[in-house]
């Protein structure tokens, strides 16, 4: 009996010293994880959509880019989706394209949503994180306009209005040859 304590003992003990070493080492390298920022390179990443289409960052160079990271279960991000998804007919025959990266969830439950919703524009999973990871997303939503060039010209978090879509479209909206 007292050996089969022991042992049980030893096992949590253990557990608990992985648990404080993985702690410690997560606490220490976190701050090697670089988000990126406004004049950065965004960083690239291929994402396949609901339709199984592959979407690469680097593939829309030359147009600019409303980068949308969100969830089903954000509020802030329902609120703002009918709004993206209106500017989003506006501008897409203007050189500005729509990426939206849910974070995550399964691909029926983003299906069932987007069908919803109603909306439109590409919508790809993230499902193991890296490319919420790269762009150190938390917490939703967070948008990232994204120019011609390629570099990262506004970083947003929180909810958007109408109107705040429609000026950031605009300034990321390849300027026209005369």
């Amino acid at each position: 009996m007292k050996q089969k304590r022991l042992v049980i003992r030893s096992i949590i003990l253990v557990i608990l010293a992985t648990a404080v070493a993985y702690t410690l080492y997560a606490n220490f390298t976190k701050d090697n994880v670089k988000a990126v920022n406004v004049g950065s390179k965004a960083p690239d990443f291929a994402l396949v959509d609901l339709n199984g289409q592959k979407h690469k960052l680097s593939d829309y160079k030359g147009q600019g880019v409303f980068l949308n990271f969100w969830g089903t279960w954000c509020k802030p991000c329902e609120k703002e989706m009918p709004y993206i998804n209106n500017q989003y007919h506006y501008f897409k025959d203007k050189g500005v394209q729509v990426l939206a990266v849910n974070i995550g969830e399964s691909d029926l439950a983003v299906s069932k949503y987007v069908e919803r919703k109603k909306m439109d524009f590409p919508n790809v999973i993230d499902k193991d994180s890296q490319v919420q990871n790269a762009y150190g997303v938390n917490p939703l939503p967070v948008t990232f306009l994204i120019d011609p060039n390629g570099d990262v010209v506004k970083i947003h978090t929180g909810a958007l209005t109408e109107s705040m879509v429609n000026e950031f479209m605009t300034q990321i909206q390849p300027l026209k040859e005369k």
